[in-house]
């Protein structure tokens, strides 16, 4: 793996670990910033992912972007596009007032930022953990 894949990978996983600190808190849960993480963890994987192919792209949180500059190289990722929308909402919706993520909704968050991951993780030749 490029050095700078990894860079990408160590920023993903610092923000699955906040993800999920903040969906398990018993005291004061910030929803809203586990859904933020989510969103975070699963672009710079996915930025990750181009750069271990080469592939440029521009500054963006879109992540729907991000998969149809992935699909290339990884066709099998088209069915994670209606989940990787919705996390999509997280970069900026719930971090200013007029919007708040719920329990539910973080929870989801979460479970969908997981499960893609994996599938990533597993196209870098990382361990599943």
């Amino acid at each position: 793996m490029k050095p700078s894949t990894q860079e990408w990978v160590d920023k993903a996983e610092a923000d699955f670990a906040s993800a999920r600190r903040e969906l398990r808190a018993r005291r004061q849960p910030n929803y809203d910033a586990a859904c933020f993480h989510a969103q975070q963890c699963i672009e710079k994987y996915l930025k990750a992912r181009l750069v271990e192919a080469g592939v440029r792209f521009t500054k963006t949180h879109d992540l729907e972007q991000l998969l149809d500059l992935n699909l290339p190289h990884e066709p099998l990722w088209e069915p994670f596009r209606p989940k990787l929308v919705e996390l999509s909402t997280f970069a900026v919706a719930c971090r200013y007032p007029g919007e708040s993520a719920t329990r539910d909704l973080a929870k989801i968050a979460v479970a969908d930022c997981t499960t893609i991951r994996g599938a990533i993780r597993a196209s870098l030749g990382l361990a599943g953990a």
